[in-house]
């Protein structure tokens, strides 16, 4: 009796165990395939595009093709569905208080029947002056968020982006449909974008026109910008609308993540 009690205590105890790695397989597994939503994407590229960004280092490589340019961007709206609204300014890094370049950008999920993860939209801007060097502002300075909305003006690009596969340097990367958009500057008939987001805020932009005869006309021909971040004392963005604060445990998510949900 004795010896099959001891038998039986050995077989429970095994069973007990093989539960145990059963159950802690399962919740690992579940931790590994956590899913992101579609809403983590679009937050996650909408932080990476906000900030300070310079090209400084691209331009001192090759002064023939690039200027050092800032590339400044902040959160200015929410729109009801969630969508976020950056106010976007490009400038020449000695006169930031003169940009070449205001726009609006609208950043969301992709529509479900497109194969993308993330649309980020810009637009031009009623009043330009009005917005001029918005992120550099104190948040009782600057446009309501209502205002903001009543602001947007014309849609100007549309980029779908895509995570990028494994092994590559980027996160996501995406650009304007063949045949891009309209843009009349300087000669152009139309306009391409692509843009690509990295790692640790980094963000590449490639904007070009063409004519009628598809001849470039405007924009670099040699690559994209590559815009990296300002060291981070140099500047502080004073209005926040509740973007992800931890952007690095969010890319991790982002970078493991294969499972996509609503």
């Amino acid at each position: 009796m004795a010896s099959e009690s001891k038998g039986w205590s050995r077989t429970a105890r095994g069973v007990v165990i093989k539960a145990l790695v059963l159950a802690g397989g399962a919740l690992l597994l579940k931790r590994l395939t956590k899913s992101t939503t579609r809403w983590d994407h679009a937050r996650f590229v909408a932080n990476s595009l906000s900030g300070e960004k310079f090209s400084r280092e691209q331009a001192s490589r090759d002064r023939d093709n690039y200027f050092n340019i800032r590339l400044l961007a902040c959160p200015a709206a929410e729109m009801v569905d969630g969508s976020k609204v950056l106010y976007l300014e490009q400038a020449f890094w000695r006169t930031p208080q003169k940009p070449f370049r205001q726009r609006f950008c609208l950043v969301k999920p992709c529509p479900k029947e497109l194969k993308c993860d993330v649309e980020v939209s810009t637009f031009g801007i009623r009043d330009m002056e009005e917005y001029k060097n918005f992120c550099d502002r104190q948040k009782d300075q600057r446009p309501l968020p209502e205002e903001v909305i009543g602001d947007i003006a014309e849609h100007l690009t549309t980029i779908h982006l895509k995570r990028c596969d494994r092994g590559k340097r980027c996160l996501y990367e995406g650009s304007t449909p063949p045949g891009g958009f309209p843009n009349t500057w300087n000669g152009a008939a139309y306009c391409t974008s692509e843009l690509a987001i990295l790692k640790n805020n980094e963000v590449h932009i490639w904007d070009r026109g063409y004519d009628e005869e598809a001849q470039q006309v405007w924009g670099p021909r040699s690559g994209p910008y590559e815009f990296k971040p300002a060291p981070a004392p140099s500047y502080n963005d004073v209005f926040s609308l509740n973007f992800p604060t931890s952007a690095q445990s969010l890319e991790k998510r982002i970078e493991g993540s294969f499972v996509l949900r609503e």
